[in-house]
Formats: C-alpha cells, sequence, structure tokens
C-alpha cells in the first residue's frame, strides 16, 4: 500500500531504519503500520502483547518488519538488539501506561517508565550515526493543580499517582541526557519528548480505559463502570500522536539544536471533553450500554489541558480530525472490526489513507 505522494516528514523517514520499542501495543502497531506504508525500514523491540485481541497480531505486522521480543529493562538485551539493527531513529513508545495498574504495580511502573528509558537512552547514545531519538511520555507529567487553564512546556512537573510521578521522572532522565551526553560521533544526543493526551482509536482493548472498556460493554452486553464521569481529558485520535512523533523525528534529522526539547501534542482546537461528553457521543455513534459508578477510585485528575501552540506555530503540526471526527472514526472502527464487516488490516489502513489525503489536501490548500 505504498504511496507515491509524500508529505515532506514521511518523505524524511522513508527509507529509514527505525527501531520502534513498544510495537507490539496499541499505539506501536499503528505508528508501525504507518511508517510501514510509506517505506520505512522498521525493527520493534517490546513484550508479547498483553491483550486478546490485539492490534498487533490482527495486523499481522510481523511479518513485513523484524519483531524482537524483549523487555526494555534487560538493558543487555536492549542494546544488543539496538547496536544490531543501528537504526537512524529511534521511536520509545515502550511503557506501563495505565494509572490504575500503576497503584497495584508501582515497582513495575516505575522500573519500567523510569528505568526502561535509561535503558533507551544508554543504548540510543552508543549507536554509531543515531540521528533521532523521540520519546513518548504524557500529559500528565505536569505538576497538576486543577485549574481550567491548558499547561505549557515550561510548567512544573509533577505527579501524585506512580503513573503520572514515574512519567515526570522519566522526563528528567531525558532532560539530562539531552544536556549531559553525546553521541558516539561527539554530537549532541537528538532526543525530543513527545506529551500526548488520552489517545483513543481503533485496535485498543487495555484495561481500565474508556474506549476499550465501553466496547466490551457493547459487544458483551455488559455495564459499564465510570470512575470520573465528569473529568476532562485532552482527547486524541492516536493517528494525531503517531504524526506528530513522525514530525518530531523529521525535524530531529534537519535541526536538532532546536528540536531537541519537550513539545505537548494536545487536541487542535483546545478542547477537553468530559468522559461523560465522550461517552454520549460514542452511544449516538453505535449504541448505549447500562452505566455502573465505581466507588472510592484510584485519585486521578480531574482537569487537564494542554497547550500546543509550540506544535502548531513551530513544528507545523496539525492534526486532520477534531474531537468529534475522532470520536465518530473510533467508533466506526470498533463497530466494522466487531460485526465483520472488515477486518482489522483494512479499516487501519484506510483510515491511515484518509487522514494522509486529509493532511495533503490542506498542505495544497
Amino acid at each position: 500500500m505504498r504511496h507515491t505522494e509524500l508529505l515532506a516528514f514521511e518523505e524524511k523517514l522513508r527509507g529509514r531504519k527505525v527501531f520502534v520499542t513498544g510495537h507490539t501495543g496499541f499505539t506501536g502497531s499503528w505508528a508501525c503500520a504507518w511508517l510501514l506504508d510509506i517505506g520505512a525500514d522498521v525493527c520493534g523491540f517490546s513484550l508479547a502483547p498483553e491483550t486478546s485481541p490485539s492490534l498487533w497480531h490482527e495486523l499481522r505486522l510481523d511479518g513485513r518488519m523484524r519483531s524482537i521480543l524483549g523487555d526494555i529493562c534487560d538493558r543487555q538485551a536492549l542494546e544488543q538488539a539496538m547496536s544490531a539493527y543501528c537504526p537512524d531513529v529511534v521511536l520509545h513508545l515502550a511503557a506501563q501506561p495505565l494509572v490504575r495498574k500503576s497503584y497495584r504495580e508501582p515497582f513495575d511502573t516505575f522500573n519500567t517508565n523510569v528505568m526502561g528509558t535509561l535503558n533507551v537512552l544508554e543504548a540510543s547514545r552508543h549507536v554509531p550515526g543515531l540521528r533521532a531519538v523521540v520519546c513518548v511520555t504524557t500529559d500528565k507529567v505536569y505538576e497538576n493543580r486543577e485549574w481550567p487553564w491548558p499547561y505549557r512546556e515550561n510548567d512544573p512537573l509533577g505527579g501524585k499517582d506512580p503513573y503520572s510521578a514515574s512519567k515526570s521522572a522519566a522526563e528528567m532522565v531525558i532532560q539530562s541526557y539531552q544536556y549531559a551526553f553525546r553521541t558516539s560521533d561527539d554530537r549532541p544526543l537528538p532526543v525530543a519528548t513527545a506529551r500526548g493526551g488520552n489517545i483513543i482509536g481503533g485496535g485498543d482493548w487495555s484495561e481500565d480505559r474508556l474506549i476499550p472498556d465501553f466496547v466490551r460493554a457493547v459487544t458483551q452486553g455488559s455495564s459499564l463502570t465510570l470512575r470520573y464521569p465528569d473529568a476532562t481529558r485532552p482527547w486524541q485520535h492516536v493517528l494525531a500522536l503517531v504524526q506528530g512523533y513522525m514530525m518530531l523525528a523529521a525535524r530531529l534529522i534537519d535541526s536538532p539544536d532546536t528540536t531537541a526539547r519537550s513539545w505537548n501534542l494536545g487536541p487542535a482546537d483546545g478542547r477537553a471533553l468530559t468522559v461523560r461528553a465522550v461517552l454520549e457521543s460514542l452511544a449516538e455513534t453505535w449504541s448505549r450500554p447500562d452505566l455502573e459508578y465505581l466507588d472510592n477510585p484510584a485519585k486521578e485528575a480531574r482537569l487537564l489541558a494542554l497547550d500546543s501552540t509550540l506544535a502548531r506555530d513551530d513544528l507545523g503540526w496539525h492534526p486532520a480530525w477534531d474531537v468529534e471526527q475522532t470520536i465518530e472514526r473510533t467508533a466506526a472502527w470498533y463497530r466494522e472490526f466487531h460485526t465483520g464487516k472488515q477486518d482489522a488490516t483494512t479499516i487501519t489502513f484506510g483510515q491511515i489513507v484518509e487522514w494522509r489525503q486529509l493532511l495533503l489536501k490542506r498542505n495544497k490548500g
């Protein structure tokens, strides 16, 4: 499904060797699908998928790229894999990404998100000719003051729950490597961080996430349990974030000095919808499950929004779909998949094509 007309950032990555940690996960699978579609040479390093079904297996990407099953906490295995592949670009997606799980498993959360990131950076700085490292963190790295204003990249970092704290700590590790270390050919380590919002899209079957929980309730005829129905989040389609990661990698290749920093990647219009509002949109698009409310849920931030002015103005990052289109396309993905009308590969690559066509049309306009 190779495209003859590529966007500028795609052209920069075509033919490049891209090492993706967490490639078997939800976002990793979307990222690998897009990278392969534009002609990148992709190698993944990750644990086996944790869910069944999993997007990685449904897309059957293992036949199109190198896939290494391993743990980023295993420093030796990670260094051997990266050294053997010798990538141009590293896209670090591997993480323990679930807030409620971080309360149950705090050690594993900190170990994966902090020490795992440290291992990725250590391995990266010894790769000859490395051109870019994009480390994905989260919008939750900020010291959340529950205020209505969006957070900017220079706001203080913090984290009260183990997940947020681990990602904030990872940002500090990355910042140290940006300033303290150089590549094997004596250049500043070209590493940027991407702070994204609540990622949604087809093919996510994780626990304790609104969209997968909604899908399970609809397809299984069960109740949907809500924790914080009035909490606000910057909901975004996974393709918006993958586009941002790819644009950062391409910019690092050309302009590492001005790009090796942190970047917010929030909704284009700055809106942060409540959990209840997203649920209502999903119900209108597909079906309405019975609702239950969780007593004494684990503490999570209620108000959260990002200021992405820097990414829009300096990087030129403009997602193709707004939040309503994002919710509609997400519901359509699951509806088509679970009714058997189309397989995951057809739906996923179809949405990538639609997304790209909108970006190309916008660029020409």
